[in-house]
């Protein structure tokens, strides 16, 4: 299981969002061997006015938190981390910079979807990857 949120400038983050989308789950599908149907992606454009960031940074500046299961072997998130940095940069034009990626590990049993705690849940996927 995982779940994104993308945080950006709204004048920047809006027009981008599909692709943005299409490339952070290309990354996650080939780091993590994750299904191609399970994409659960949240964006929050916001307004220059309520995102402050560090200097050196452009009004491109992206943050990624993914939130995922724990599981994943430190090289399989550091092969994600990899990924996107490549990608967002060769198809959005968005230097590494410019892009901040935060993973956040959850025990299954602190998870709950369709109706039980994700510990409970047989997976069509592995997390041991």
């Amino acid at each position: 299981m995982s779940q994104v949120k993308i945080y950006g400038i709204k004048e920047h983050l809006d027009p981008i969002k599909q692709k943005l989308s299409d490339v952070i789950h290309s990354c996650v599908v080939d780091a993590l061997q994750y299904p191609l149907d399970k994409r659960a992606h949240r964006f929050f454009p916001l307004h220059a006015s309520d995102f402050f960031y560090p200097s050196g940074r452009t009004d491109g500046y992206t943050i990624i938190e993914i939130s995922m299961f724990e599981g994943r072997s430190v090289d399989a998130k550091k092969q994600l981390i990899r990924l996107l940095f490549e990608r967002v940069q060769q198809e959005l034009d968005i230097s590494p910079q410019d892009l901040e990626i935060t993973i956040l590990e959850t025990p299954k049993h602190n998870w709950g979807f369709r109706g039980l705690p994700g510990d409970e849940h047989t997976l069509n996927y592995k997390v041991d990857v």
